[in-house]
């Protein structure tokens, strides 16, 4: 059963009954159910044994706290407390004020959102959880639609993290890149040099972000967004209010009324300010030698400066909140509301993790790489790699994941096949990788965007995507023409080219007015 095609029956279970039944928690539990039973030979005490010790080592691992879960679902926590406690210090009613009379469309709103998540591009949850904080407030107030807020921030976190040498996501890139260039003997390109080049090669992430700025712009709603799109413009409804609360929602809470646009700002400031400079300590501090901004960046522990800037951003909200001459019970109101507008995610994560460590046990990931050792034209290798890489990272929720595996599988058959294809079989895989990522309703980033958007996870999941599918056959069919042409010039035209006319046939007709 191991490494064979029935170790995709889990995963594709659970994206199945996510998308007929609405209902994340429960499709999880039946993927992570039947996988646990697969492993297991159908013993039902065996698999209850499984889920178990998955789910305590989510929590404990080798004898010590799993920090890096731990460090997230507190960052979680403390980011629900800030939302909370700003709210009702008024710093999101005074921004959304602030805002509403210098940015005066739905198109600016949007917009500023992506611009955010442009500059944002340490780390994904951060940008995730951040942008989708300060931004909030302000396309609220100009209906945009919380699923369309969602995949603004969604398509500038992954999408510009893989393509940004200083951010976690670059460092640990290069990382594995520089490995894989002395194991095969090039030595007349740097790692950081190699990455650099692959970035007009990751078509993936340049036609996503290119199509969420188009999207903003010519107000582009593919499927379902156009009728979440729709309810907000006409009714001031960003929500479906048929599905009841969300993550983020504090409407229930007493609000200060004089509150300013500094108790929104400075909170954010110093959440992001801290952050940043725990990553720069801890990054140095795990460096051995020399420290570079390359190694710092490679080395710095994201779980854990996310809790400590997440700590600094409590501190200075509570410190803003206290001059705002409110109650001592409504302190303690917000937090506890801050910390319930936050479980659901933490509960989607959970849920995530076990199913993630199912897959792995079944073999789902080894077994999708293993189909590209087939006899195939070596032209086809970048299209074939960026499937094979979606789907993996699509059904394992896991794009760092799929790294660690896909990219030494890519560079050996570069390696034997022709090592002039060794950069565009790599740029192919991270692209597939950060499509599968982008679309899967079990990756990580997918759910903090929901979380930060403050949408319902499963209006997110599938409203983003038919864009991530518009993009995915794009780019596939850029990876075509770079395989047989060898042209990176070609392959970036013809994508743009394709790109071009997709959003010239949508754009009116999937517009709301």
């Amino acid at each position: 059963m191991e490494h064979s095609a029935l170790s995709l029956i889990p995963p594709i279970l659970a994206l199945i009954m996510v998308m007929v039944t609405r209902k994340v928690l429960l499709s999880l539990g039946i993927g992570i159910i039947v996988g646990a039973l697969m492993i297991n030979q159908y013993s039902v005490g065996d698999s209850a044994l499984q889920i178990y010790e998955i789910v305590k080592g989510i929590i404990i691992s080798d004898g010590s706290l799993n920090t890096w879960n731990i460090y997230i679902i507190f960052f979680l926590l403390l980011l629900g407390m800030i939302t909370s406690l700003i709210s009702m210090a008024g710093g999101s009613r005074a921004f959304g004020e602030w805002a509403m009379k210098r940015v005066k469309t739905r198109v600016g709103a949007q917009l500023i959102t992506i611009l955010l998540g442009i500059i944002i591009f340490i780390d994904d949850y951060f940008n995730s959880l951040a942008v989708g904080n300060v931004s909030r407030p302000l396309t609220d107030r100009h209906r945009v639609s919380r699923a369309k807020l969602a995949y603004l921030i969604d398509s500038t976190a992954a999408p510009i993290c893989i393509i940004s040498p200083i951010s976690s996501w670059g460092a640990y890139i290069i990382a594995i890149i520089g490995g894989l260039l002395a194991t095969h003997g090039v030595t007349e390109i740097s790692a950081l040099s190699a990455f650099m080049t692959m970035i007009p090669m990751n078509l993936y992430a340049i036609i996503a972000m290119i199509l969420v700025v188009a999207a903003a712009l010519y107000n582009i709603n593919l499927g379902s967004m156009k009728t979440h799109e729709e309810r907000a413009v006409k009714t001031g409804e960003v929500l479906d209010p048929q599905k009841g609360e969300v993550p983020g929602e504090t409407s229930d809470l007493p609000e200060s009324s004089n509150g300013k646009v500094r108790d929104l700002v400075l909170p954010i400031l110093a959440l992001i300010a801290a952050t940043v400079a725990f990553m720069m300590i801890t990054g140095a501090q795990n460096t051995e030698g020399t420290a570079t901004i390359l190694s710092i960046f490679e080395n710095t522990d994201v779980a854990a400066s996310l809790l400590y800037g997440g700590l600094v951003g409590l501190a200075v909200t509570i410190v803003i909140f206290l001059t705002k001459g409110m109650s001592a019970g409504s302190f303690g109101k917000g937090l506890w509301s801050g910390i319930k507008s936050m479980l659901p995610a933490i509960y989607i994560l959970f849920f995530a993790w076990t199913l993630i460590e199912i897959i792995s046990g079944l073999g789902t990931g080894k077994y999708l790489a293993g189909l590209v050792n087939e006899h195939i034209n070596i032209a086809y290798l970048p299209f074939l790699l960026f499937i094979i890489a979606g789907f993996m990272a699509f059904a394992t929720g896991t794009s760092w994941g799929t790294f660690g595996i896909m990219l030494p599988i890519a560079a050996d058959i570069a390696a034997a096949a022709d090592i002039t294809m060794l950069l565009p079989v790599m740029a192919a895989v991270l692209a597939g990788s950060v499509f599968g990522d982008h679309c899967s309703p079990i990756s990580d980033t997918t759910i903090l965007s929901s979380t930060g958007a403050g949408s319902h996870h499963i209006d997110h999941v599938m409203t983003q995507l038919p864009y991530t599918a518009a993009a995915a056959v794009i780019s596939a069919i850029g990876y075509l023409v770079l395989g047989f042409t060898g042209s990176v010039l070609a392959a970036l035209l013809s994508a743009l080219v394709l790109l071009t006319i997709f959003i010239f046939i949508t754009k009116n007709k999937t517009a709301v007015v």
